[in-house]
C-alpha cells in the first residue's frame, strides 16, 4: 500500500545546511512502490531527507529521544518545515530508525525491564502486611510491565546478537499500515540476516500493506524484487535500475576478481 505518494521541498535556494546539499535542491521524488530505497555515497544527502521527512510526518522515534526532542535532529528541522508531502492515505502508524538509534533503544528496554522488576520487589517488600489480594494486584502490575517486555523483545537482550535483536525489534513493532522510515538497516545484519530482513518487508508490504523508505549502502537490500530506488548522486535525485546502482557493480567487480583492486592498496 503506498501511504506517502510524494514528496518535494519548497524552500530557501541559499548555501545554509541542508539546502546546500546539491541532490536536495528541487527535489521532487514521486513514491509508486511500497518499498522504496535511497542509495548514494556518503554525504549525498539521502538520510539528511529521511530525518527530514521523519520530522515534517511527525514520525515515531526508536532511539532515546522523542523526534520532537532530538537534539541531533535541530539541523534538519529548516528541511522539515520546508517538505511538502501529498499522501494517499495519512498514517500514523510506523517509526523512523536510524542504525546508531536502535543501540540506544536496547539499552532503554533492559533498564525498564530492570526497573519494572525492583518496583515489583520494592512493591512486595514494603507493604508486606497489605491484604495479600491487594498486593498480589500491586506487585502484578510491574511484573505485568516486566514480563510485557520481556513477551516482546526477548527476556534477556544480552543473549541474543545485535542482529537477532534487530530482527526480533522489526518483527514485533511492525504493524499493519505503517510507514517505516529506516536509515542504514543493514549495519546490524548479517548477509544471511539481511536474507531475513527481506523476507520479513516482503511480508510486511503483502501482507499489512506498510510503506517502507529505506536509506541503505547494501546491494542485497536494494535487490528486493519490486523496489524503486532512487539514486542521491545525481542532481537532481533520480530513478536508477538496480544493475546501474555504483554499489552493486563496485561490488560484483570486486567479489569476481578481489585481486584487482587489493592489489593497490
Amino acid at each position: 500500500m503506498i501511504h506517502l505518494r510524494n514528496m518535494s521541498i519548497e524552500g530557501p535556494s541559499d548555501e545554509r545546511f541542508p539546502f546546500d546539499v546539491p541532490a536536495l535542491q528541487g527535489l521532487e521524488i514521486e513514491l509508486t512502490r511500497p518499498v522504496t530505497f535511497f542509495v548514494g555515497e556518503n554525504g549525498s544527502g539521502k538520510s539528511t531527507l529521511l530525518e527530514g521527512l521523519a520530522c515534517a510526518a511527525q514520525m515515531i522515534g526508536v532511539g532515546s529521544y522523542s523526534l520532537e526532542r532530538d537534539p541531533t535532529l535541530d539541523a534538519v528541522r529548516p528541511l522539515s518545515r520546508a517538505l511538502r508531502l501529498a499522501w494517499a492515505k495519512r498514517t500514523r502508524r510506523g517509526f523512523f530508525m536510524r542504525a546508531e538509534d536502535f543501540f540506544g533503544f536496547v539499552n532503554r528496554v533492559k533498564r525498564e525491564q530492570v526497573e519494572a522488576r525492583r518496583e515489583a520487589e520494592r512493591a512486595q517488600r514494603e507493604n508486606a502486611d497489605m491484604a495479600p489480594a491487594d498486593l498480589a494486584r500491586m506487585v502484578g502490575a510491574y511484573g505485568g510491565a516486566a514480563r510485557e517486555l520481556a513477551d516482546r523483545y526477548g527476556e534477556d537482550m544480552d543473549a541474543s546478537s545485535h542482529g537477532e535483536q534487530f530482527l526480533a525489534f522489526f518483527r514485533a513493532r511492525v504493524v499493519p499500515e505503517g510507514l517505516y522510515l529506516l536509515d542504514e538497516p543493514e549495519v546490524a545484519l548479517s548477509p544471511t540476516s539481511q536474507l531475513a530482513f527481506l523476507s520479513s518487508l516482503k511480508r510486511a508490504t503483502e501482507e499489512l500493506g506498510c510503506q517502507f523508505i529505506i536509506a541503505t549502502h547494501s546491494p542485497m537490500l536494494m535487490a528486493l524484487p519490486d523496489a524503486a530506488i532512487f539514486t542521491f548522486d545525481a542532481q537532481p535525485v533520480a530513478p536508477i535500475a538496480y544493475e546501474d546502482v555504483e554499489h552493486v557493480r563496485l561490488v560484483r567487480d570486486f567479489l569476481a576478481a578481489p585481486e584487482r583492486f587489493l592489489r593497490h592498496l
